[in-house]
């Protein structure tokens, strides 16, 4: 009989292990989705990326097709895209560093704030490290025209981000922004109605980073970085730039599609809305996953934003 149950057990744990994928002691079967990620070419970081910050900490590999980003006590490091754009789709495969976190913050955005100080425009994938091992949280965030009011939606992971490259990326043109992992779309914020005041607009760099966001990111630096446990090193791979490409020094350049794909994250009619697998995709996430929406907090909003209303 001991011998069955163990058997038993040894199936059910292979079975489970093709179906479902496990986070924070939770299992989820994840809905399918098309591979947008499979559309677009990959860039190289030595092409397509310049040094923003803590050279030192940046560490290029298998010929600048990857790339890890550290943050020691004495920096943290990132990369800025040589290029700017007006839209398109852009994408790393990134494995976020292990143990004890807290404090640590590794940034997927774009942003045009070296540009517009006082109007910026930014568009953030913020991954926030955390004092439980494996307990990263995703942050998404968006700002329009320098407004600082805050458009964060926070997210549990259903995998361990640790242990392997998982997909994070941005779609961004005309008609909305949408904020996937693994493909699968998180939140979409859509250029129309009480929306588009706050739209972004203007051409933007993508930048990656890691950094120490104590005081941000850990309430006024209640938990911050340990830095007995440093380095912290994310590494990135299979990025992808696709879209409207502009030269910052020739305002008025046109613009050119970096992909050599035939789709169009722009102005390609696969773009101007979300799929109904990808609707369905995106609720599962926002249902199961979602632990934080500024639509729903009235303690910091006395008024909420217009959209969330």
């Amino acid at each position: 009989m001991a011998l069955f149950q163990r058997i038993l057990f040894l199936c059910l744990a292979l079975f489970c292990s093709t179906t479902s994928v496990s986070s924070h002691s939770r299992h989820y079967i994840t809905p399918r989705v098309p591979r947008l990620t499979d559309l677009f070419s990959h860039v190289s970081v030595n092409h397509s990326f310049s040094k923003a910050f803590g050279a030192h900490n940046i560490k290029l590999l298998n010929n600048g097709s990857m790339v890890n980003l550290a943050l020691d006590k004495t920096s943290g490091s990132g990369l800025a895209s040589m290029d700017k754009y007006s839209y398109g789709f852009f994408s790393a495969a990134i494995k976020l560093p292990a143990g004890l976190t807290s404090g640590v913050v590794v940034a997927f955005y774009l942003s045009n704030a070296d540009m517009y100080p006082h109007s910026h425009d930014e568009i953030d994938i913020e991954l926030l490290g955390s004092d439980k091992r494996i307990d990263w949280a995703l942050q998404t965030n968006v700002y329009a025209n320098g407004v600082s009011t805050g458009r964060e939606e926070k997210f549990y992971f259903w995998f361990n981000p640790t242990l392997q490259y998982h997909y994070y990326s941005i779609l961004w043109n005309s008609h909305h922004i949408v904020f996937l992992v693994d493909n699968i779309p998180v939140r979409e914020f859509p250029n129309n109605g009480k929306f588009s005041a706050a739209y972004p607009s203007k051409p933007m760099s993508l930048y990656m980073t890691i950094w120490d966001g104590s005081e941000w990111a850990t309430h006024g630096g209640k938990y911050p970085v340990n830095y007995k446990y440093a380095p912290f090193v994310a590494s990135l791979t299979d990025m992808e730039m696709a879209g409207c490409a502009i030269n910052p020094k020739q305002p008025d350049s046109s613009c050119s599609n970096a992909s050599l794909s035939s789709i169009d994250p722009v102005g390609g009619p696969d773009f101007v809305k979300l799929s109904n697998q990808q609707v369905t995709a995106m609720d599962w996430a926002r249902r199961k996953l979602m632990f934080y929406s500024y639509c729903k907090d009235t303690s910091r909003y006395k008024v909420l934003p217009q959209e969330c209303k």
